[in-house]
């Protein structure tokens, strides 16, 4: 009887172990932002999109995965995400709270907040391609607003590069 009790008692334990595994993993996250972003709730970049033209283009908040493809070079203010297979994804960070600089592109992060869209002016766009790295030539380009789609996140989770 004692031997089938601590026989079932292990086979519990084993299975719950098991099955968290996604939670035990998430104790090395590093996070930022004030928003405690829920990993299993994310959804891909591309489903966020269809859902956000399904209503119209309106501010709406989302939980979502993606590849960060680029970090700003200067202060971690921002990252650009994998839109598409063109096109990138600004995600500016709310309240201005940054990630370190050293992010590697290629992390897969989780992110919390809201998609909308937005009106660039030349100030900002040139701002962002200073904190690219992009030459004075390149910002001097920069004439024009751009119309876009943008993500603002208020919580951020990923994997450090070790």
């Amino acid at each position: 009887m004692k031997f089938n009790l601590i026989v079932g008692f292990v086979s519990i334990l084993t299975l719950v172990s098991c099955s968290n595994s996604k939670m035990s993993d998430t104790a090395s996250f590093a996070e930022y932002g004030p928003y405690k972003v829920e990993v299993t709730k994310a959804i891909p970049v591309q489903a966020m999109i269809v859902d956000f033209t399904a209503k119209g283009n309106q501010r709406t908040a989302y939980t979502i995965s993606a590849d960060i493809e680029e970090v700003c070079s200067k202060a971690g203010c921002w990252i650009n995400i994998q839109k598409s297979k063109d096109e990138t994804l600004m995600v500016r960070f709310k309240d201005h709270f940054t990630i370190p600089i050293d992010t590697k592109v290629g992390t897969t992060a989780f992110l919390h907040g809201e998609l909308y869209t937005d009106t660039v002016s030349v100030d900002m766009l040139r701002h962002f391609a200073e904190d690219a790295g992009k030459t004075e030539d390149e910002i001097m380009k920069i004439t024009s607003p751009k119309i876009t789609t943008s993500f603002e996140a208020d919580g951020i989770k990923f994997v450090p590069a070790k």
